[in-house]
């Protein structure tokens, strides 16, 4: 008889107590430690990098109509037009239509301080005066000292729909008062593109003028409108408004807020982003009780079995992962991480982007009439020759069956098309199977530039559609996208 000198089953037991006291107090310390963290981000890096981000595209999308109206106000058509007795009303009328279409406003409008004559796309509108209230905007833009203002009422031209207007000043050639130009916009509509930026950036957004009141809001209802009534914010906002720009906390209906300000100065209005912090920290809480929930032994296995994992097969799952394994090029789910990298590097520093979407002509028939072993010669082949063809900052992906995707860094259209144009004969020059040197192959390349005002998909769709038109035209041909309109 064997004489044991421990219990397997009592060892195992035991360990696992000790195991499971561990992890258990081990996720208790990365909680809190965890909710410390995710705090300090939410006040100290994530609110203000989300609130320069919708500063960003709010100056994007809203300051352009103060820089069309600022052109409208020094067009020399527009002053020429005055100054000599504003005869041609048609011409005006057709001005303003174009501006109007051009740019996507509501309304576009002139008012002659001579005439009194209030001009839209359609001709004359009315006759402004001074006896009018409706007209009394006018009369406060003309002795005005500011070049403009951003005002809101109801667009006469327009059944009354209430308008954001941008009123800007207009002088002759000697500096002396003629009228008032500028373009409209729909309240809602404004509303609509914040509320949108809510929904993107899961913040609460609103416009404050400078008295303290909010002028422009999302799509959540019940906002004080005074907001020195408001809860929490009251208090201080007599300081805000006067540093016009940081990050503030406060407490409203007992939960902590964080509050990021920016002035901008376009629209003599006040940016706030708002977090309620204790709703940030509510989903980080119901994760890491998730976790607690968690059978242990299956954790203790996924930990074990991915250490083991990690150790042996880690590099080859990152370049399976991001390497076609026919081509050796990268593939469509790494392409994915560069171009986003791309777009960060080209807001920082723009720099020209061009893409090049190759496909190979008649691949089919390649397949069928070779079968698929010299098919796969061929992508191989076409492979070497884009490595050969392009530069070491250049990136080449197999974006399909038989595409290919390259990425031309720092390179513009007429450069892309040149190294579009070596790829192509160098691929026709190419034997891909030695063994039967009849075998030749061609590409047809689509070639476009980013401009930075589509997003980089949209470029490769363009590059898609010449690829398109260079085969219908016949194949082994290079053809070019049209330019982006917005």
């Amino acid at each position: 008889m064997t004489t044991r000198i421990f219990n397997h089953r009592r060892l195992l037991l035991l360990l696992s107590l000790l195991l499971s006291a561990g992890f258990f107090a081990t996720t208790l310390f990365g909680y809190f430690v965890s909710k410390d963290a995710i705090r300090s981000a939410i006040i100290g890096q994530d609110l203000p990098l989300t609130s320069s981000n919708i500063y960003s595209e709010i100056q994007k999308d809203l300051v352009r109509p103060v820089l069309i109206s600022s052109t409208m106000a020094h067009d020399t058509f527009l002053r020429d037009w005055v100054l000599k007795g504003e005869r041609d009303v048609s011409a005006m009328a057709q001005y303003l239509g174009e501006v109007k279409k051009r740019h996507a406003a509501f309304s576009s409008f002139f008012v002659s301080d001579k005439t009194g004559h209030y001009y839209t796309g359609e001709g004359i509108l009315k006759h402004v005066s001074a006896s009018e209230p409706r007209d009394a905007w006018y009369h406060r833009v003309r002795d005005m000292k500011q070049d403009y203002e951003i005002n809101v009422d109801p667009d006469l031209a327009n059944k009354d729909a209430l308008t954001i207007f941008i009123n800007y000043r207009v002088f002759d050639f000697d500096g002396n008062y003629i009228g008032a130009t500028g373009i409209g916009l729909t309240v809602d509509a404004v509303r609509h593109l914040i509320a949108s930026y809510q929904q993107r950036f899961n913040r609460t957004i609103y416009f404050v003028d400078a008295s303290g009141h909010i002028v422009l809001f999302g799509n959540q209802p019940g906002r004080e409108a005074d907001l020195h009534k408001a809860q929490g914010i009251g208090a201080q906002l007599d300081t805000i408004l006067r540093e016009k720009a940081g990050s503030y906390q406060f407490v409203a209906n007992g939960d902590n807020h964080v509050l990021n300000v920016n002035y901008l100065s376009e629209l003599n209005w006040y940016l706030f982003v708002e977090q309620n912090e204790d709703a940030a920290l509510a989903g980080i809480r119901q994760t890491l009780y998730a976790n607690l929930a968690i059978s242990l032994v299956v954790t203790l296995l996924v930990i074990f079995l991915t250490h083991i994992a990690l150790g042996r097969y880690q590099f080859r799952i990152e370049e399976m992962a991001s390497k076609d394994k026919l081509t050796g090029l990268l593939n469509r789910h790494a392409c994915s991480i560069i171009l986003d990298r791309l777009l960060a590097a080209y807001r920082r520093t723009p720099k020209p982007i061009s893409i090049l979407l190759a496909d190979v002509d008649h691949f089919k028939d390649i397949n069928d009439r070779h079968g698929h072993r010299v098919g796969d010669q061929v992508l191989n082949g076409i492979a070497r020759q884009i490595q050969r063809s392009i530069r070491e900052s250049d990136v080449a992906v197999r974006w399909g069956g038989e595409e290919f995707l390259i990425i031309l860094q720092a390179c513009d259209q007429t450069e892309a098309e040149h190294l579009a144009e070596k790829l192509r004969v160098s691929v026709a020059e190419c034997i891909p199977d030695p063994t039967d040197p009849d075998i030749r192959i061609t590409v047809s390349i689509g070639v476009s530039q980013f401009d930075g005002a589509e997003s980089l998909d949209q470029t490769i769709d363009r590059a898609d559609a010449a690829l398109y038109s260079a085969k219908q035209s016949g194949r082994n041909l290079v053809c070019t996208a049209a330019a982006h309109t917005a």
